[in-house]
């Protein structure tokens, strides 16, 4: 696990607003946060952050034009700002990316290659934005996968379960927090 990294992805107090289900969601991701940190994994938030005046949203892109419109993600707003629930502590790294994938409009593949990870556990907001995203990214960059089924989130609990239960299976191993935070922990 020496070379691997937790990705806590879009954890933005408004996306929390946004999506969060009631059903421990922050409390599931604090201790897979903890547990990251107790077994030497290195922690690395990933937040979105568009620039005032929106430079880098081009009116072809929906997503970003809709994100734009919804006064989400820009730098420097409350609303942008890590859920308190899950804050960044000392040693822990922050990057800010650009659009839906962790790595673009990021220098996330940069921090990963100097601190030598070649394997990435992902959680984040939401599961078939960022998630998706990011691990069809990482898959072409050559990267071990986990997925932490229970640390993501997303606003159609259908198409998380069909992401979780269906299609990453298919390239990354998914299992919940407490099985990860078992295997991860030193017997």
């Amino acid at each position: 696990m020496a070379n691997s990294a937790l990705l806590v992805m879009d954890v933005q107090r408004d996306v929390v607003a946004i999506a969060d289900d009631g059903s421990g969601y922050l409390r599931r991701l604090r201790s897979a946060i903890d547990g990251a940190r107790a077994a030497g994994i290195t922690v690395i938030y990933v937040v979105m952050g568009v620039r005032s005046g929106d430079p880098e949203v081009s009116p072809r892109n929906r997503v970003m034009t809709n994100v734009v419109r919804a006064g989400l993600f820009t730098e420097g707003a409350p609303g942008t700002e890590i859920h308190h629930d899950v804050a960044p502590q000392q040693g822990d790294v922050v990057v800010t990316k650009r659009r839906g994938s962790a790595f673009s409009g990021s220098d996330l593949d940069l921090v990963l290659r100097a601190r030598d990870i070649d394997s990435l556990v992902l959680t984040g907001i939401a599961t078939s934005a960022v998630v998706l995203s990011t691990l069809w990214h990482a898959i072409d960059l050559d990267f071990g996968l986990t997925v932490l089924t229970d640390a993501c989130l997303d606003t159609d609990p259908e198409v998380h379960q069909m992401l979780t239960e269906k299609l990453f299976p298919q390239w990354a191993d998914v299992v919940a927090v407490e099985d990860w935070l078992k295997a991860i922990t030193p017997q």
